[in-house]
């Protein structure tokens, strides 16, 4: 059996998180939870729900990502698979096998659960989401002729395969920067359907107008910088 280990990235999520660590199927070997420099007690509460805690001081959504990576390349056995979800319940973590049963059974490299092929509980996506997303989307294929559906966050790679992506951003562009590098080496990819809702409690990003901007701004810029990168 392979060994599925799982990444999530996690501020300020203390009500949120231990109801996504109870929905975690049991194939999956260890959670990793980076708290990103929480003031309330999100470590505190996924350590009682069982997942191994790691802090990363330095806020941003790619720097916690990396944080939990730097984490798994630690082990004496890293994990062949490595899952990423977030932690304010929006995703579904009971549909993880969607992602990997690709990976295991139809040796795909990269799989990327896509909220607009699935089921979108009403209100989950505000509508700047709906419209950055759409752009982003249409925006790699115009430059890179590759359609993809979304840029969800609950996605599973092989782990070799994510080490030789050498992924950097430390922010809003680290989804992306993942799907374009895999696009750009040829990595067998593969959307699935899953299923979103709304999340607990107000999003740091979508629920800012600033964070918006500064998303869509990275996003965009991580589209034609590495348009044009190795």
């Amino acid at each position: 059996m392979a060994n599925i280990d799982v990444i999530i990235p996690a501020f300020n999520e203390e009500q949120s998180i231990p109801l996504v660590l109870n929905d975690i199927p049991n194939f999956v070997r260890q959670i990793i939870v980076v708290n990103n420099n929480s003031i309330d007690r999100t470590a505190i509460a996924a350590a009682e729900s069982g997942a191994h805690v790691v802090d990363q001081p330095d806020q941003g959504y790619g720097n916690a990502c990396l944080k939990g990576i730097e984490t798994l390349k630690s082990l004496d056995t890293p994990p062949d698979i490595v899952v990423f979800l977030d932690a304010d319940y929006s995703d579904h973590p009971e549909e993880m096998n969607r992602l990997v049963e690709p990976i295991l059974y139809g040796d795909v490299d990269f799989v990327v659960g896509s909220r607009a092929l699935g089921e979108r509980e009403k209100g989950s996506m505000m509508p700047q989401q709906r419209f950055g997303n759409w752009l982003a989307t249409f925006m790699v294929k115009l430059l890179y002729k590759r359609k993809i559906t979304d840029l969800g966050p609950f996605r599973a790679i092989k782990f070799q395969q994510l080490m030789d992506l050498d992924m950097k951003d430390q922010t809003f562009g680290w989804t992306i920067e993942m799907q374009l590098k895999a696009i750009k080496k040829n990595y067998t990819y593969q959307e699935v359907p899953v299923s979103y809702r709304k999340r607990i409690g107000r999003s740091k990003i979508t629920g800012t107008v600033k964070g918006t901007i500064l998303a869509g701004y990275k996003i965009i810029g991580t589209i034609i910088n590495l348009r044009y990168k190795f």
